[in-house]
C-alpha cells in the first residue's frame, strides 16, 4: 500500500518539504486519542531474540534509525511507535546553523538514493536538550555530535565536547561524526592525528563521568585500506566504544540515473541502494581486523531484509536504516525485525 499509493504522492513533493510536513502530521496524528496504541499495534514486533546487549547497552531490537532523520530530536516519541530499537539525533553542532542552500536533498527514484549536502542543518544541541527533556518514551537514544561550519579544524575539539557535556544526561551513547562530506574540511578530521586527538579528548570527557557512556565514531565509505587500518588502529589505541559503519558517499560509480541528470543535482553524498555493497564490504573489513566483540553498528544502502541480513553476517551487531525507511515505508521496520528473529530460531 505504501510504495502504491503513498509514496508516488510523497515522491512528488520536494523532499525536505514533504519531511517537515510529514514531522508535522506525525506529531498531530499522535494527539489524536486512541492513535498512539494503534500505531504501536501496526508496527511492533516483539521477540526475547531480537534483544542484544552492545557496548553495555541492552537493546530491545537491532534495527535503529540512522542520524540525519531526526536531526533536532522532535519526534522521539512518535517514531519510537514504528519499533525502532534505538534512535540517533543529529549531527547536531554548539550553536544553531541553517546549513547549505536549498535545493540541498534529491532523490534518485531509478536507483533507490537519495543524494543530499544539508550541511549540518540544525537548531543547535541546547534546542535538541530542551525536548528531550519532554519525551516520555524509553526507547535508546544516540547523540551524533559535530562542528560548526565556522569553526576551524583546530578548534573542532571545543564543539565536540560542547556538545558531549550538553547532550551527556540525556542519550544513552554518543557518535563523533567526522564523515559527513556536506561540511567543508570536516574529513580532514578523519586523518591520523586529529582523529586520535579528538577521540582521546571525548573519551576522557565520557570517562570522567560517574557512568561512562559509549562513544562510537561514524567513518565514511570512501576509506582506502590503508585509511581503515588507521582508522582501526585508533579506535583500539583509543579505547573507544564501537564504530558506525557507514555515512553516505561521494562516489556515483554504478548510477542506473543518467550522467546528465546525476551532475546537475551537483555536489553531496549519496545513500540508498548504490551504497549497499560498499558499505557492506566495510563492515565485514572491519570485523575481520578489529578485536573479537568489538561493537559494529551497520549502515548505509539497507533497502530489504536481504540487505539487513547479509550486514548482520557481514559482522554488524546493530544496523541503522535511513533511506529504506524512506522508499519501504513505515512497515519496513518490522518486516526487518521479523526476517532477522526468524533467521536467528532457525540457525539456533
Amino acid at each position: 500500500m505504501y510504495k502504491r499509493f503513498i509514496r508516488p504522492f510523497l515522491f512528488f513533493v520536494d523532499p525536505e518539504r514533504i519531511h517537515h510536513f510529514i514531522f508535522g502530521f506525525l506529531k498531530g496524528l499522535s494527539r489524536i486519542p486512541g492513535m498512539r496504541i494503534l500505531l504501536k499495534s501496526l508496527h511492533q514486533y516483539e521477540d526475547p531474540v531480537l534483544e542484544r546487549t552492545v557496548a553495555g547497552l541492552k537493546f530491545s531490537n537491532p534495527v535503529g534509525l540512522a542520524a540525519g532523520f531526526d536531526k533536532d530530536a522532535r519526534l522521539i516519541d512518535e517514531l519510537g511507535y514504528f519499533g525502532f530499537g534505538f534512535i540517533e539525533i543529529g549531527t547536531l553542532t554548539p550553536l544553531p546553523q541553517e546549513g547549505n542552500p536549498r535545493p540541498r536533498l534529491f532523490r534518485l527514484i531509478s536507483d533507490h538514493a537519495l543524494i543530499n549536502r544539508m550541511g549540518f542543518n540544525n537548531e543547535g544541541v541546547i534546542a535538541a536538550v530542551d525536548r528531550l527533556k519532554k519525551r516520555k518514551s524509553k526507547i535508546l537514544v544516540g547523540g551524533n555530535i559535530g562542528k560548526n561550519k565556522a569553526t576551524p579544524n583546530e578548534n573542532a575539539a571545543d564543539d565536540y565536547a560542547y556538545c558531549f557535556e550538553a547532550l551527556y544526561p540525556f542519550v544513552d551513547y554518543f557518535v563523533v561524526n567526522v564523515s559527513s562530506p556536506n561540511t567543508p574540511g570536516l574529513r580532514a578530521l578523519q586523518d591520523r592525528e586529529p582523529l586520535k586527538a579528538l577521540l582521546l579528548q571525548v573519551k576522557a570527557l565520557s570517562q570522567a563521568r560517574p557512568v561512562a557512556k559509549p562513544i562510537f565514531l561514524k567513518i565514511s565509505p570512501d576509506l582506502n585500506v590503508q585509511q581503515l587500518d588507521d582508522v582501526i588502529e585508533i579506535l583500539t589505541e583509543t579505547g573507544t566504544d564501537g564504530v558506525i559503519a557507514t555515512n553516505t558517499t561521494v562516489s556515483r560509480e554504478g548510477l542506473q540515473a543518467p550522467g546528465a541528470e546525476v551532475e546537475a543535482l551537483g555536489s553531496g553524498g549519496l545513500s540508498g541502494q548504490p551504497l549497499t555493497t560498499k558499505s557492506n564490504g566495510v563492515v565485514k573489513y572491519l570485523r575481520r581486523q578489529l578485536p573479537p566483540g568489538f561493537p559494529i553498528i551497520g549502515v548505509g544502502g539497507i533497502m530489504s531484509e536481504h540487505d539487513a541480513l547479509e550486514r548482520i553476517r557481514a559482522g554488524a551487531d546493530l544496523i541503522q536504516i535511513y533511506t529504506g525507511f524512506i522508499y519501504e515505508g513505515p512497515m519496513f521496520v518490522r518486516r526487518l525485525k521479523k526476517a532477522i528473529a526468524e533467521t536467528v530460531r532457525v540457525s539456533s
